[in-house]
């Protein structure tokens, strides 16, 4: 509430909040198509790999030339205008910028560029989920002690689940359950990048005029990516996971009441206080009506009986005991909805979801037989898929966790659908990545 009206008042006074973007792929198009219309944002510059491919990203979404021409960011910083380049380090080590908006989508990269700004004392927004997932209790610790912020990127349905665990807990509603949609047949979870606009619903001319990336839209098919993003979830808000993974039990909207539950009353919880995923397909395929495939949602329950009448009152949609009730967003607007968490970073010094606790993780689980001499491709790709394990089993099991999971070798043969362990890969161990996920894991071992 009133952050457009901050952000309007920001620019009126000359003082924008000054940030930096690494990474110009589709979640960052995304955000600068939405900068254009905005006040009181200045991108002082954007770093990525390929500078030429950022520039025609940003020319894609209406950005005109004359606007990203700042020849340095000692310029960009002075006139208004950004500066495009390829050196993340000094982006990010710019006396002008405040915040760092992560979005590589490459989860050790992410954390190396996170580390890095919290040394230059730079809030970050990690749009990088993969990362949160397995390192995000550690990166909030790190930021804590630099003295600055870490926060998820509001518009990814990690922070909007969040937004609505924070909205039912602050209306003094118990949280039973809460998550994200999927489109989800268990068959999926093998799916490939060459495989996945089958399934997804685009073809393949519609996927290429979006730019669509098929390895990163295979993450969200496979299961790698929900289980990615209830991780975050559970990391944030305290909810516990599923103890063999996510169930994705099918639903419309309205049957998340009566669906996230516990089980000895109907629902399909193992217990109450859990993140889950609701399928928008049936088992046989069939779609549902009125779906939340690409949305978020939470499950509450009234406690006494007056909440209860006020919920029959006003025609609350509950379960047929009037107990357990819900809220959704139907979709969300990924990187269209960042500029809440630049705002809310920048304005009021508040995250938009952070890691508080280390419940969930995500191993790489083998998609068909592998043999030692693999290499491993990460989320989306053709090896494994990532999916949500307590943490106590994820550590005490040595499972290796999904964001690592990338351009490693395997040493041992893994079978379809089993957990990869840090035994069966030869990986590289000095990279920033591993060593905080290792530092992370020793430290919940030790509690």
């Amino acid at each position: 509430m009133n952050l457009f009206a901050k952000l309007t008042q920001r620019a009126e006074a000359g003082k924008p909040i000054r940030i930096g973007m690494i990474g110009a792929g589709k979640f960052g198009s995304m955000f600068l198509a939405q900068l254009l219309k905005l006040p009181g944002i200045h991108l002082v510059g954007v770093v990525d790999l390929n500078p030429a491919g950022a520039r025609a990203n940003m020319s894609f979404v209406g950005w005109l030339p004359e606007r990203f021409d700042a020849p340095s960011l000692d310029d960009a910083a002075r006139s208004g205008k950004t500066f495009v380049g390829d050196n993340a380090a000094a982006l990010v080590s710019h006396p002008a910028i405040e915040i760092i908006v992560e979005c590589t989508g490459n989860p050790v990269a992410s954390v190396e560029h996170c580390l890095m700004a919290f040394r230059e004392g730079k809030n970050v927004i990690n749009v990088t989920v993969e990362a949160d997932a397995f390192c995000g209790p550690a990166l909030a610790k790190k930021a804590a002690e630099a003295g600055v912020i870490y926060s998820m990127a509001y518009g990814d349905q990690p922070a909007l689940t969040c937004d609505l665990v924070d909205w039912a807990r602050t209306c003094g509603f118990t949280v039973v359950a809460a998550g994200r949609g999927h489109k989800w047949l268990p068959g999926y979870r093998q799916s490939t990048p060459d495989t996945v606009w089958d399934h997804w619903g685009l073809t393949r001319e519609q996927a290429e005029r979006g730019r669509l990336n098929p390895k990163m839209f295979n993450a969200f098919l496979d299961g790698s990516k929900p289980a990615i993003e209830c991780a975050a979830i559970a990391n944030a808000t305290g909810l516990d996971v599923p103890t063999a993974g996510l169930a994705y039990p099918p639903g419309s909207a309205d049957d998340i009441p009566a669906l996230m539950r516990p089980r000895d009353i109907g629902g399909a919880l193992e217990r109450e206080g859990m993140v889950e995923v609701l399928s928008s397909l049936k088992l046989d395929g069939t779609p549902i009506p009125y779906d939340v495939r690409m949305g978020v949602w939470v499950c509450f329950r009234g406690d006494t009986d007056y909440v209860r009448n006020c919920f029959e009152e006003y025609k609350v949609i509950t379960d047929e005991t009037g107990r357990y009730s819900a809220l959704y967003k139907r979709w969300h607007l990924i990187g269209l909805e960042l500029p809440v968490s630049v705002a809310a970073v920048g304005l009021r010094g508040e995250p938009t979801g952070v890691a508080t606790s280390f419940r969930g993780d995500v191993p790489a689980i083998a998609k068909r037989d592998l043999q030692a001499g693999e290499m491993l491709d990460g989320e989306g790709g053709y090896t494994v898929s990532g999916g949500l394990r307590p943490a106590a089993i994820s550590v005490a099991n040595r499972y290796l966790p999904l964001g690592l999971a990338h351009k490693v070798k395997l040493i041992r043969p893994v079978k379809d659908g089993q957990p990869v362990t840090y035994d069966d890969v030869e990986m590289d161990t000095t990279s920033a990545a591993y060593r905080l996920r290792k530092e992370m894991e020793a430290a919940f071992i030790a509690v």
